[in-house]
């Protein structure tokens, strides 16, 4: 604001206290007198008519000059008061309709400036946006100074694992393979030198992003016709195998970028490229140049020469392409390609180029070994949660024996190869462990490399080798292998189990005669007077996690479980003691809760198991010192027999892994001579006894009319409400008074169960 002495046109007059008037200044023809001087306004002195153009007047505004916008030294010759509003225009008098209006200004007061709102009276969309954009930057801010730097200097969280069977040798190996960090100083010039020259040649010119190379590689790539050439450094490299994943999107790219740029800011060009070479992928598994320069050439990174350096980092552009293990002739000629961009960067000479293409050859320093097995595949999640995370290869010891491990798989795929086409048997499953839950044998399958489903570890129905748990509930409550069960036909609120070909004793038996011949009404008829709830109880507390069905059909094992955990439950019997966990560490810790069942317990059961394989309908499996249990589910989908000897446990399924019927095969048949087969291998190379229980409550007596037993026994359909057909032989089918129970529930693939043994 300028001094009101300043002023070029018109000088302040001083106004006498007589209000003397000067010579009034001469006006071109006036048209009307001035208006009268009011008294809030200045000497007339001090007024200047301005003669304007006639307009129409609007009603003003109050206005009050703020006291700061006065100078100081004319604070004397103001009038400090309201500001005054100015009334209504009275009607225009024709006289002075066209008189102009007067322009009363002030020679002491300048025009007020308008001053800015404070900030909270502005509008909330204002301060809105200011509060985002600051939260953005804060958080961008602070997730960029936490991003933990040295992540690529890192182990993997998938190191590699090396299997070994219980005698030492390597039979799989898994994850990825990655040695100790690289630092770029500690190595040849030639080496990282091959990386920049071929990947980034102004590596150490960018601040992390090069426009130039950006601009070069779509020129390269409008020439191509695609994409030949890409614009990112290596310092954008780095930031994605980091920090990001690998796919392609506008936000991965900008979050590239602002690494790259906070990596630039934080670290020097050399770590930069030292964690760049330390986590970048090779191919065939191996992460950084270490883990590289070992796995293709035996070398550590500090010995390599001018064209294994240059062949490694011709790799990063495809690096399962361009392995040199699998396509050592495209390796070759890619590594052409980085030995000129050396020449042309001055990394090399000529020579030395020449001569790095007749120097190169392959040579791997880790030994050929398989991916996986149904065994591997199945451990190694168990090797993985045990062992942390390190660099290099850890070697795992595990319980497989590779001897029993071979047969098992030989029986397999002989008995599949020899009858499975005329049963319409496709596929069977083998899990061999020791009572301990020590799994030494595991065959999921008939081929590995055809299919990898773990057969072994997937869930099929058990049909009655489930009924294990059954009988070992009875034996719980008190009862004993020769409480007597009646074997005859019953309805069950609607819904009718059967014997296998409608056949039954129809009368009562005892617990072993039913449990040897499999009697499904009499299984029934047990799981109705023990409770469902008991049955669940005891066969949580032989390890089964699996669902079990909420109705009695459970009696008849209608509920999916795997083989490998049915198998360990009968370890628990051959055991003595409860749980048996299945495993395959050689180091793994017994559980230190442990269940010792009783002898009663002990004694029962194995009379029960030893009935089924000595008498009944696993006779097919009969060795000596052999115990087990049979199992068929509904139309013949599964078949199945679980069973010990000594202290080796092997349980065996066979069927299709479409769900169709087999042509009536039995888990007394096929199952049980596989069983056989393989026990019988085992028991030649040696088995340990089982722990010895005194066995006289049931003598095997051939005499015993009770001990004569059919054919194993399953269910023909049912027909929830419609009865059993009664055998003539047999009385009438006496109704069961339980309430209604649920119809066998629904698994995909295969209607309701029916048929069980």
């Amino acid at each position: 604001m300028s001094d009101p002495s300043d002023e070029p046109k018109i000088a302040p007059r001083a106004v006498s206290p007589e209000g003397a008037t000067p010579k009034p200044k001469r006006v071109r023809k006036p048209t009307a007198a001035p208006a009268p001087v009011t008294a809030a306004e200045p000497a007339p002195e001090t007024i200047k008519a301005a003669p304007a153009k006639p307009r129409r007047l609007r009603k003003p505004r109050p206005v009050a000059a703020p006291i700061s916008a006065v100078e100081p030294e004319t604070l004397d010759t103001v009038q400090l008061a309201p500001a005054v509003v100015e009334p209504e225009p009275a009607p225009a008098d024709p006289e002075t309709a066209e008189a102009p209006q007067a322009s009363v200004t002030s020679d002491t007061a300048p025009a007020p400036v308008p001053s800015k709102p404070a900030l909270w009276r502005r509008r909330a969309w204002q301060v809105g946006a200011g509060a985002v954009v600051l939260l953005v930057i804060s958080v961008i801010a602070s997730l960029l100074w936490s991003l933990p730097l040295g992540r690529a200097l890192e182990p993997l969280a998938n190191p590699t694992l090396i299997l070994e069977a219980t005698d030492g040798t390597a039979i799989a190996r898994r994850g990825s393979y990655k040695e100790a960090p690289v630092v770029v100083a500690n190595l040849p010039a030639y080496v990282p030198g091959a990386f920049v020259s071929i990947e980034d040649r102004r590596f150490y010119k960018h601040i992390g992003v090069d426009p130039k190379g950006i601009a070069r590689a779509m020129r390269s790539n409008a020439k191509a016709g695609g994409v030949s050439e890409g614009g990112s450094t290596i310092t954008q490299q780095l930031a994605k195998n980091a920090f990001l994943s690998n796919q392609r999107s506008l936000r991965r790219k900008a979050q590239e970028v602002l690494i790259a740029l906070y990596l630039e800011a934080r670290l020097s060009k050399n770590e930069i490229l030292s964690r760049y070479l330390s986590s970048i992928y090779f191919g065939d598994g191996a992460f950084g140049l270490r883990a590289a320069a070992r796995h293709y050439f035996d070398k550590t990174p500090e010995t390599l020469s001018v064209g294994e350096a240059a062949m490694l980092a011709g790799m990063v552009k495809a690096p399962s392409r361009l392995a040199p293990t699998e396509n050592f002739d495209g390796a070759k000629a890619r590594m052409r390609v980085v030995l000129v961009a050396m020449v042309d960067t001055g990394t090399i000479t000529p020579a030395q180029a020449a001569q790095a293409v007749r120097d190169i050859h392959v040579d791997g320093g880790r030994r050929k070994l398989p991916t996986g097995s149904y065994f591997a595949d199945w451990v190694f999640p168990q090797a993985k949660a045990v062992f942390e995370n390190t660099y290099g290869e850890t070697v795992v010891r595990t319980t497989l024996d590779r001897d029993l491990q071979a047969k098992a798989e030989k029986v397999l795929r002989s008995a599949l190869d020899r009858d499975g086409k005329g049963l319409n048997v496709s596929q069977g499953a083998i899990v061999a462990m020791r009572t301990d839950g020590r799994v030494v044998a595991m065959v999921g399958g008939r081929d590995y490399k055809a299919s990898q489903f773990n057969r072994a570890d997937g869930d099929r129905p058990p049909g009655s080798a489930f009924k294990l748990f059954v009988y070992l509930t009875a034996l719980r409550q008190g009862m004993t292998p020769t409480s007597p069960i009646l074997d005859a036909p019953v309805i069950v609120s609607g819904w009718t189990p059967k014997n296998h070909e409608s056949k039954y004793a129809g009368r009562e038996v005892p617990l072993i005669t039913a449990f040897a011949a499999s009697s499904n009404v009499a299984a029934v008829r047990l799981a109705k007077q023990v409770g469902r709830d008991s049955i669940v109880r005891t066969a949580r507390d032989l390890g089964v996690t699996d669902p079990i069905p909420d109705d009695l059909t459970l009696a008849l094992g209608t509920g999916p479980m795997s083989l490998v955990r049915l198998t360990a439950a009968y370890a628990a019997i051959a055991a003595g003691e409860t749980p048996v966990v299945p495993h395959g560490l050689a180091d793994w810790r017994k559980p230190a809760k442990v269940h010792p069942l009783t002898k009663a317990e002990l004694v029962g059961m194995r009379d029960l198991l030893r009935s089924a394989t000595q008498r009944g309908t696993g006779i097919e499996a009969a060795i000596p010192g052999a115990f087990g249990k049979t199992g068929t589910s509904q139309s013949y989908r599964d078949a199945l027999f679980v069973g010990y000897v000594g202290d080796l446990v092997i349980g065996v399924w066979v069927g299709n892994d479409d769900n169709s019927p087999m042509n009536g095969v039995v888990g007394g048949g096929m199952p049980a001579k596989i069983w056989k087969e393989l026990a019988s291998y085992a028991v030649g190379r040696g088995v340990r006894a089982a722990p010895v229980i005194d066995e006289s409550l049931v003598p095997l007596n051939p005499e015993d009319p009770t001990l004569e037993i059919a054919p194993e026994v399953t269910l023909d359909p049912a027909v929830p409400g419609e009865p059993a057909p009664a055998d003539p032989a047999s009385p009438a089918a006496p109704a069961d008074p339980s309430p209604p129970i649920a119809p066998v529930p629904v698994a995909p693939a295969a209607p309701p169960p029916s048929e069980n043994r």
